[in-house]
Protein backbone atom coordinates (compact mmCIF):
# COMPACT_ATOMS: atom_id res chain seq x y z
CA UNK A 1 0.00 0.00 0.00
CA UNK A 2 1.51 3.10 -1.07
CA UNK A 3 1.57 6.56 1.44
CA UNK A 4 -1.19 8.62 1.05
CA UNK A 5 -1.42 12.40 0.82
CA UNK A 6 -3.32 13.91 3.91
CA UNK A 7 -4.89 16.41 1.85
CA UNK A 8 -5.71 14.51 -1.28
CA UNK A 9 -7.34 16.70 -4.27
CA UNK A 10 -6.76 19.83 -2.42
CA UNK A 11 -3.51 21.08 -4.40
CA UNK A 12 -3.04 22.22 -7.79
CA UNK A 13 0.20 22.97 -9.75
CA UNK A 14 3.70 23.30 -8.09
CA UNK A 15 2.01 22.24 -4.78
CA UNK A 16 0.32 19.38 -6.17
CA UNK A 17 3.85 18.21 -7.78
CA UNK A 18 5.94 18.72 -4.21
CA UNK A 19 3.49 16.46 -2.90
CA UNK A 20 3.47 13.72 -5.50
CA UNK A 21 6.79 13.79 -5.02
CA UNK A 22 7.29 13.46 -1.33
CA UNK A 23 4.71 10.58 -1.64
CA UNK A 24 7.15 8.88 -4.08
CA UNK A 25 10.31 9.99 -1.76
CA UNK A 26 8.27 8.26 1.42
CA UNK A 27 7.35 5.18 -0.83
CA UNK A 28 11.12 4.94 -2.16
CA UNK A 29 12.62 5.48 1.27
CA UNK A 30 10.49 2.23 2.95
CA UNK A 31 11.42 -0.15 0.23
CA UNK A 32 15.32 0.96 0.28
CA UNK A 33 15.60 1.05 3.89
CA UNK A 34 13.54 -1.83 4.91
CA UNK A 35 15.39 -3.77 2.57
CA UNK A 36 19.10 -2.47 2.68
CA UNK A 37 18.58 -1.02 6.39
CA UNK A 38 19.61 2.32 7.79
CA UNK A 39 23.17 2.51 6.08
CA UNK A 40 21.43 2.59 2.97
CA UNK A 41 22.62 5.51 0.72
CA UNK A 42 19.99 8.52 0.29
CA UNK A 43 20.90 8.43 -3.19
CA UNK A 44 19.47 5.46 -3.74
CA UNK A 45 16.18 6.67 -2.38
CA UNK A 46 16.11 9.50 -4.72
CA UNK A 47 16.78 6.99 -7.78
CA UNK A 48 13.84 4.97 -6.84
CA UNK A 49 11.64 8.10 -6.51
CA UNK A 50 12.57 9.21 -9.67
CA UNK A 51 13.72 12.83 -8.23
CA UNK A 52 16.84 14.49 -8.41
CA UNK A 53 19.02 14.60 -4.52
CA UNK A 54 18.26 18.43 -5.05
CA UNK A 55 14.27 17.95 -4.71
CA UNK A 56 14.91 15.49 -1.94
CA UNK A 57 17.06 17.77 0.16
CA UNK A 58 14.34 21.13 -0.15
CA UNK A 59 11.92 18.32 1.50
CA UNK A 60 13.89 16.39 3.88
CA UNK A 61 17.89 17.83 5.19
CA UNK A 62 19.13 15.06 6.50
CA UNK A 63 18.97 11.28 6.15
CA UNK A 64 18.13 11.32 9.68
CA UNK A 65 15.36 13.77 9.36
CA UNK A 66 14.08 11.32 6.42
CA UNK A 67 14.00 8.53 8.17
CA UNK A 68 12.03 9.61 11.32
CA UNK A 69 9.22 11.19 9.13
CA UNK A 70 8.90 7.81 7.71
CA UNK A 71 8.66 6.13 11.44
CA UNK A 72 5.92 8.80 12.47
CA UNK A 73 3.85 8.34 9.06
CA UNK A 74 4.15 4.62 9.47
CA UNK A 75 2.82 4.29 13.14
CA UNK A 76 0.25 7.29 12.32
CA UNK A 77 -1.29 5.01 9.55
CA UNK A 78 -1.54 1.48 12.06
CA UNK A 79 -2.92 4.08 14.61
CA UNK A 80 -5.47 5.12 11.84
CA UNK A 81 -6.04 1.14 11.55
CA UNK A 82 -5.89 0.59 15.36
CA UNK A 83 -9.10 2.83 15.21
CA UNK A 84 -11.10 0.76 13.04
CA UNK A 85 -9.91 -2.34 14.76
CA UNK A 86 -11.29 -0.85 17.96
CA UNK A 87 -14.67 0.62 16.73
CA UNK A 88 -15.36 -3.15 15.07
CA UNK A 89 -18.22 -4.63 16.83
CA UNK A 90 -16.39 -8.64 16.76
CA UNK A 91 -13.12 -8.60 18.25
CA UNK A 92 -11.57 -11.22 16.43
CA UNK A 93 -12.58 -8.96 13.42
CA UNK A 94 -11.58 -6.54 14.75
CA UNK A 95 -8.02 -7.89 15.81
CA UNK A 96 -7.49 -9.62 11.95
CA UNK A 97 -8.41 -6.63 10.27
CA UNK A 98 -5.94 -4.56 11.93
CA UNK A 99 -3.10 -7.48 11.15
CA UNK A 100 -4.33 -7.62 7.36
CA UNK A 101 -4.03 -3.85 7.26
CA UNK A 102 -1.17 -3.55 9.18
CA UNK A 103 0.59 -5.91 6.86
CA UNK A 104 -0.74 -4.58 3.33
CA UNK A 105 0.76 -1.14 4.72
CA UNK A 106 3.80 -3.21 5.76
CA UNK A 107 3.61 -1.10 8.74
CA UNK A 108 6.24 -3.54 10.40
CA UNK A 109 8.83 -3.39 7.95
CA UNK A 110 10.83 -0.61 9.40
CA UNK A 111 12.08 -2.62 12.54
CA UNK A 112 15.21 -3.05 10.22
CA UNK A 113 16.04 0.90 11.21
CA UNK A 114 15.72 -0.07 15.11
CA UNK A 115 18.49 1.03 16.90
CA UNK A 116 20.01 3.05 13.92
CA UNK A 117 17.49 6.18 14.12
CA UNK A 118 17.38 8.85 17.21
CA UNK A 119 14.17 8.47 18.33
CA UNK A 120 12.79 12.13 18.63
CA UNK A 121 9.83 13.08 21.25
CA UNK A 122 7.36 12.79 18.37
CA UNK A 123 8.43 8.89 17.94
CA UNK A 124 8.24 8.29 21.26
CA UNK A 125 4.00 9.47 21.91
CA UNK A 126 3.13 8.06 18.77
CA UNK A 127 4.96 4.59 19.74
CA UNK A 128 3.03 4.36 22.99
CA UNK A 129 -0.23 4.75 21.65
CA UNK A 130 0.52 2.33 19.61
CA UNK A 131 1.52 0.04 21.87
CA UNK A 132 -1.72 0.90 24.35
CA UNK A 133 -3.70 0.24 21.00
CA UNK A 134 -2.07 -2.96 19.98
CA UNK A 135 -2.81 -4.19 23.72
CA UNK A 136 -6.65 -3.40 24.23
CA UNK A 137 -7.33 -5.09 20.46
CA UNK A 138 -5.63 -7.74 21.86
CA UNK A 139 -7.50 -7.66 25.33
CA UNK A 140 -10.90 -6.84 23.89
CA UNK A 141 -9.79 -10.73 21.48
CA UNK A 142 -9.17 -12.05 24.61
CA UNK A 143 -12.37 -10.98 26.77
CA UNK A 144 -14.46 -12.72 24.39
CA UNK A 145 -12.27 -15.37 24.07
CA UNK A 146 -11.77 -15.50 20.59
CA UNK A 147 -8.04 -14.91 21.00
CA UNK A 148 -5.91 -17.48 22.30
CA UNK A 149 -5.05 -16.70 26.28
CA UNK A 150 -1.17 -16.80 25.76
CA UNK A 151 -0.82 -14.37 22.72
CA UNK A 152 0.19 -11.34 23.94
CA UNK A 153 0.25 -7.65 22.51
CA UNK A 154 3.79 -7.95 20.94
CA UNK A 155 3.43 -11.31 19.74
CA UNK A 156 0.51 -9.59 17.43
CA UNK A 157 3.64 -6.61 16.99
CA UNK A 158 6.46 -9.08 15.95
CA UNK A 159 4.00 -10.87 13.71
CA UNK A 160 2.98 -8.11 11.71
CA UNK A 161 6.99 -7.43 11.42
CA UNK A 162 7.71 -10.56 9.72
CA UNK A 163 4.78 -10.24 7.17
CA UNK A 164 6.15 -6.78 6.29
CA UNK A 165 9.54 -8.14 5.43
CA UNK A 166 9.72 -8.08 1.27
CA UNK A 167 11.33 -7.31 -1.16
CA UNK A 168 11.08 -3.95 -2.95
CA UNK A 169 11.57 -5.42 -6.37
CA UNK A 170 10.01 -9.51 -7.14
CA UNK A 171 10.15 -10.65 -10.17
CA UNK A 172 6.50 -12.08 -9.65
CA UNK A 173 4.68 -9.95 -6.64
CA UNK A 174 1.37 -11.16 -7.65
CA UNK A 175 2.32 -14.50 -6.67
CA UNK A 176 4.26 -12.98 -3.93
CA UNK A 177 1.22 -11.40 -2.45
CA UNK A 178 -0.71 -14.50 -2.91
CA UNK A 179 1.85 -17.05 -1.16
CA UNK A 180 1.73 -14.30 1.78
CA UNK A 181 -2.44 -14.39 1.90
CA UNK A 182 -2.05 -17.49 2.26
CA UNK A 183 0.50 -18.03 5.00
CA UNK A 184 -1.30 -15.01 6.78
CA UNK A 185 -4.65 -16.94 6.84
CA UNK A 186 -3.20 -20.13 8.20
CA UNK A 187 -1.38 -17.78 10.80
CA UNK A 188 -4.53 -16.41 11.88
CA UNK A 189 -6.15 -19.01 12.49
CA UNK A 190 -3.33 -20.56 14.76
CA UNK A 191 -4.36 -17.27 16.56
CA UNK A 192 -7.67 -18.76 17.10
CA UNK A 193 -8.48 -19.51 20.86
CA UNK A 194 -9.40 -23.57 21.64
CA UNK A 195 -7.12 -26.67 20.65
CA UNK A 196 -3.93 -24.51 20.69
CA UNK A 197 -0.62 -26.30 21.64
CA UNK A 198 0.27 -24.46 24.00
CA UNK A 199 3.47 -21.90 23.15
CA UNK A 200 6.78 -22.52 24.13
CA UNK A 201 8.91 -20.02 25.94
CA UNK A 202 8.57 -16.83 27.30
CA UNK A 203 6.24 -13.81 26.24
CA UNK A 204 8.38 -11.15 24.07
CA UNK A 205 9.58 -8.72 26.90
CA UNK A 206 8.13 -5.05 26.21
CA UNK A 207 11.60 -3.77 27.72
CA UNK A 208 13.61 -5.93 24.69
CA UNK A 209 11.05 -4.86 21.69
CA UNK A 210 11.19 -1.12 22.65
CA UNK A 211 14.98 -0.91 23.88
CA UNK A 212 15.48 -2.19 20.16
CA UNK A 213 14.99 1.58 19.19
CA UNK A 214 17.72 3.29 21.32
CA UNK A 215 20.49 4.31 19.81
CA UNK A 216 23.59 2.15 19.65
Amino acid sequence: MAFRSLHPGSAHGRQAEARRNDLAVLEAARDVFSARGADAPISAVAERAGVGMGTLYRRYGSKTELLQRLCVIAMEQALAAADVALNAADPWTGLTTYIRACVEMRSGALAALAGHVDVTAEMRVIAERSIAAMTEITVRAHGDGSLRGDVTALDVSLLIEMFSRRAPDLPDLAEERNAQDRLLAITLDGLRAGGATPLPGRPPSRDRYVGRWSSR
